[in-house]
C-alpha cells in the first residue's frame, strides 16, 4: 500500500478506479464544493499510480503555492472568460503524447446549475474520452468507472453527465446542484 492509499484510508476513503490507465483523458470531477475535493481526488489519482494534471483559479498561483502547483501539473484558470485557454489545452492533448486533465465542470464550490461546457469542448475537438470522476462523502467513496465520448451536441452532453452524477453527495450537498439551467 502506497502512501496516498494510507492517508485515504486512515481518513476513511475507498478508492474504485477501474477505467484502462488512457494515455489522454479529461476527468470531470464532481460534485466539487469544498476545497478538500482538490487534496481527495489527487490522492486517489496517485494512489493507483497515475498523474493527472488539473486547472485551478489563477489566484491559488502565487508564491510559494504557484511553484508547487505548476509542479504538480496545475494550469492557472484566468479569471476573465474566453477561448484562449481551451485551444491552448486543446493543442496540448495534439501534440503530447500523455495528458490527463481533471477539470471541475461547475468551476466553483458555490451552488450552482450553470456548469462550464469548455470541458466537454476541448474533450470533443482534442479526440479525447472524459472519464467522469466521483468524490461521494455520503459513502466516502471516490471512483472513476465510467468513460464519457463526447457527440459534439453540447446541451445533450451536459445534460447526461448531470444525470450521472445526480445521486452523489459532495461534502456540502446544498452547494451541489445537477439542475437544468
Amino acid at each position: 500500500m502506497n502512501f496516498a492509499s494510507r492517508i485515504l484510508k486512515a481518513f476513511g476513503w475507498s478508492v474504485s478506479i477501474t477505467v484502462p490507465d488512457l494515455p489522454k483523458c479529461i476527468i470531470c470531477v464532481a460534485p466539487h464544493t469544498s476545497n478538500w475535493d482538490f487534496l481527495w481526488g489527487k490522492l486517489a489519482y496517485t494512489s493507483v499510480g497515475r498523474e493527472a494534471g488539473f486547472l485551478m483559479k489563477e489566484t491559488w498561483f502565487f508564491w510559494p503555492l504557484k511553484y508547487i502547483f505548476r509542479a504538480m501539473g496545475g494550469i492557472p484558470v484566468p479569471r476573465k472568460r474566453g477561448s484562449a485557454l481551451s485551444d491552448a489545452i486543446i493543442e496540448k492533448f495534439r501534440t503530447r503524447e500523455r495528458m490527463c486533465l481533471a477539470i471541475t465542470p461547475e468551476g466553483t464550490r458555490s451552488r450552482t446549475s450553470r456548469w462550464r461546457t469548455g470541458f466537454l469542448r476541448i474533450a470533443y475537438e482534442a479526440g479525447v474520452p472524459i472519464l467522469l470522476g466521483v468524490l461521494d462523502y455520503e459513502t466516502k467513496l471516490i471512483l472513476i468507472e465510467d468513460e464519457f465520448i463526447p457527440s459534439g451536441n453540447i446541451d445533450e452532453d451536459m445534460a447526461a453527465i448531470k444525470r450521472f452524477y445526480r445521486p452523489f453527495k459532495g461534502k456540502y450537498p446544498q452547494n451541489f446542484c445537477t439542475d437544468e439551467e
